[in-house]
């Protein structure tokens, strides 16, 4: 009999089918502290769920592994739990708590994040000014990992969030490296990180780790000793181009910069992020973040050399205000001396 003669003979609809294999695959916990309402995201490894924390009474986002975890995945859920709960930054999502399934399974507790990504968020924000105040706002959580030694490795707009008061966040740090080691935590819960979600459990060299278009030459070439802060770098590089064209990086990005006329200085910057050699971007992300709010305070970028013009017109949109001044009383002296000769 198919499954929808039995679907019948059952009285339930299809919909009520579905919803009932849903709850038979979500994480019962012992404690009976956290009630789940609904599945999020599902990637290779990990489940996001939501749920309420009664305790507190208040929404909570929780990962579970999707099977029974071999001890390999299982100490790098720990350990993605553990730089989660090292990075205390306002731009990256907080762990509330870790534990044990029922079944034995681990399982953390997040922040409950509302906003919508970065690429849907784009739609909104037509300004370019804008756009690049909120790319700085990415670039202060990845330099705050960064001073506590880790690296992202996976930085692309779907793992940004933006929230409706404006308030930035760099979600899923499943990929995420210590700075100088080969410990890292490859759990991805993001339901677009299909890349690093068909990754396998083991990250040692010759392993690729991140998402096309958004990782950097060395990490598509599985370079794991090669890969630093700078490929973080490129990532934003890529998530910076995105901003300025709505498309992802190709082998002629700076080309495609000056055909859609981006500001020169802003494309130099997108172009030095982008290098394909690690010694050639800039060395950290705050350097990058510092070249753009050059920039937005009309100020010389270091990644772009001006010529004469440009910069007398840069000098002039700065000082405009005391130009006119200066301006308007060498016109009324002049007006002044002009009619006391009358």
């Amino acid at each position: 009999m198919s499954s929808h003669a039995n679907t019948k003979a059952s009285g339930l609809s299809d919909a009520a089918v579905i919803r009932l294999r849903a709850l038979g695959r979500w994480p019962e916990f012992e404690s009976g502290r956290y009630s789940v309402t609904e599945e999020v995201g599902r990637g290779g490894m990990g489940t996001v769920f939501l749920a309420v924390d009664e305790e507190l009474g208040r929404e909570v986002a929780i990962k579970i592994p999707n099977a029974f975890a071999s001890a390999d995945l299982e100490h790098r859920l720990r350990s993605e739990a553990r730089v989660l709960a090292r990075l205390e930054h306002p731009g990256i999502v907080p762990i509330h708590d870790a534990g044990r399934l029922a079944d034995g399974r681990l399982f953390y507790v997040m922040k409950r994040v509302r906003g919508r990504t970065l690429r849907e968020h784009l739609h909104s924000v037509p300004d370019l000014t804008e756009r690049l105040r909120i790319f700085e706002r990415i670039c202060e959580p990845v330099a705050f990992a960064h001073a506590q030694g880790f690296i992202h490795r996976d930085l692309k707009p779907e793992n940004v969030m933006v929230g409706s008061f404006g308030e930035v966040m760099v979600m899923d740090w499943g990929v995420a490296k210590a700075i100088g080691g080969l410990q890292s935590s490859v759990v991805s819960h993001s339901p677009q990180s299909t890349v690093a979600a068909l990754l396998p459990v083991e990250t040692g060299a010759g392993t690729v780790v991140g998402t096309v278009g958004f990782m950097a030459p060395e990490q598509a070439r599985g370079a794991l000793a090669d890969v630093d802060q700078r490929a973080d770098v490129y990532g934003l590089g890529a998530i910076l181009f995105l901003l300025l064209t709505g498309r992802i990086p190709d082998a002629d990005s700076t080309g495609s910069l000056r055909l859609i006329k981006v500001p020169r200085p802003v494309a130099a910057i997108c172009a030095r992020a982008l290098a394909v050699e690690p010694s050639a971007r800039y060395q950290s992300v705050t350097a990058l973040a510092d070249d753009v709010a050059r920039y937005r305070d009309n100020r010389k970028v270091d990644a772009y050399r001006e010529t004469v013009v440009e910069r007398v017109l840069r000098f002039g949109r700065t000082y405009r205000t005391a130009i006119l001044l200066v301006l308007a009383y060498m016109v009324m002296r002049a007006a002044v001396a002009f009619f006391a000769r009358w």
